[in-house]
């Protein structure tokens, strides 16, 4: 049911927009209209150099006196998240290594950590270097590193995280590590990337990978810990147990090859791999070790849909995420603009959804538009309300925004940093 973003002594429709607009000058030059005590807090926040920890906030604030369109997460269902993820994960034998590049906040992975996770994964160096910055690891980077630039940088992070972790995919690559880290005074902990059929990285699986295993083993500047074996396309298959047939399937191969390294004299303490999709499948594969679920934190549409264990929804985990919009024009008759377009929501997947109506649907109307069409709204909508728009995919949706604005109800608590946006080198 949906939540009034109203309050009980607000009066509705045109009568309460136009008490809005009778605004003394002290009210506007403090309030959200100019950017509000959020914009502010965050701009001292970064002067400061506090990108990593929440921004209080210096005055209360209500979620509808957000300057819009503002990304949101509800801390209690955030929380709910985290802490089945982590129950599901005490009792096996699996760990949890959840990945950053869908939340981009240090705020979040400390409590990750925080609940017993083993470390963090990040897909790329500038990630790394943010998690670093905020005091957050150990790190794994789920991406080859294959230019001197980044090389040299990764090198400079290992020197301040020792326990940070590259994977690697071809042979080149690990003379290139080894010559980078003897030069530098250092060891650095590879990981294998195998290939599981994604086809994006890593080595094919069986002889190649033992060999460029073997390679790792033998570079003195390097530590081989063990193997990464992700399977991007089987996080999405529809349906639990078509899900479950294929990643067994192709786990049942990774392992196959990870048998043949042992055989080889290889020490392999990690297995790493799996993500929310297959988070209840990937702890049955015998042999792994832990599983780099993302999603889970925020659970976005396109998850949702995909099916889980108990039926068509996934819903093991609940939406805590959503983009607030506020209805800015109504130029005509069953259609209402909002200010959130394609510069609010990543576009490669359907569009969202209104959070706590029914009857209303949403279609992108330009960068900075979307039109809500109201065929039969379950609650009505005015010019200068705001809604909820569901996130139909979190991960590149989040890396839009500078901040996430947590919230308890229609409270706002406070402001968390998204220091890893636009870290994608």
């Amino acid at each position: 049911m949906r939540r009034s973003l109203r309050t009980a002594s607000e009066p509705p429709g045109q009568a309460r927009h136009e008490a809005d607009m009778r605004i003394t000058r002290r009210d506007f030059f403090s309030s959200s209209i100019v950017g509000g005590p959020v914009a502010l807090a965050g701009v001292a926040a970064v002067e400061v150099g506090q990108r990593h920890r929440p921004i209080p906030l210096p005055e209360p604030m209500r979620l509808w006196d957000l300057a819009t369109p503002a990304l949101v997460v509800d801390v209690d269902q955030l929380d709910s998240n985290l802490r089945t993820m982590h129950q599901f994960y005490a009792d096996r034998r699996a760990s949890l290594r959840p990945h950053a590049k869908t939340h981009k906040c240090p705020v979040i992975a400390r409590q990750q950590l925080d609940l017993g996770a083993i470390g963090i994964a990040v897909t790329k160096i500038s990630e790394a270097e943010v998690m670093v910055e905020g005091g957050v690891g150990p790190l794994l980077i789920t991406s080859p590193i294959a230019t001197r630039g980044k090389l040299a940088r990764l090198l400079a992070l290992a020197r301040q995280a020792p326990s940070l972790q590259i994977v690697t995919d071809r042979l080149q690559n690990v003379r290139d590590l080894n010559d980078g880290a003897r030069a530098v005074g250092i060891r650095l902990q590879v990981i294998i990337d195998l290939n599981t059929g994604d086809d994006r990285t890593g080595i094919a699986l069986g002889e190649s990978a033992v060999t460029l295993a073997d390679a790792v083993a033998r570079a003195e500047s390097l530590e081989l810990v063990g193997v990464q074996a992700y399977a991007g396309r089987l996080q999405h298959v529809v349906g639990w147990e078509a899900r479950r047939h294929q990643y067994s399937e192709t786990m049942g191969r990774v392992m196959e090859t990870v048998a043949s390294m042992r055989q080889a004299g290889l020490n392999l303490p990690v297995v790493t791999g799996g993500g929310t999709g297959t988070y209840d499948i990937n702890s049955e594969v015998d042999g792994m070790t832990d599983t780099q679920v993302g999603s889970y934190v925020f659970m976005d549409d396109n998850y949702r849909e995909v099916g889980g264990r108990s039926g068509q929804v996934f819903d093991d985990f609940e939406p805590s995420l959503f983009v607030l919009a506020t209805a800015i024009s109504q130029p005509v008759e069953g259609r209402i603009t909002v200010d959130a377009g394609y510069k609010a929501f990543a576009t490669d997947k359907e569009p969202p959804r209104l959070r706590d109506i029914g009857g209303v649907t949403y279609q992108f109307d330009g960068d900075e538009h979307g039109i809500l069409e109201l065929t039969d709204p379950s609650e009505p909508i005015t010019v200068g309300d705001k809604v909820r728009l569901t996130i139909p995919h979190c991960d590149p949706t989040v890396n839009l925004y500078d901040h996430l604005h947590a919230v308890r109800g229609e409270d706002v608590l406070e402001v968390w940093p998204i220091a890893g946006r636009g870290r994608s080198q």
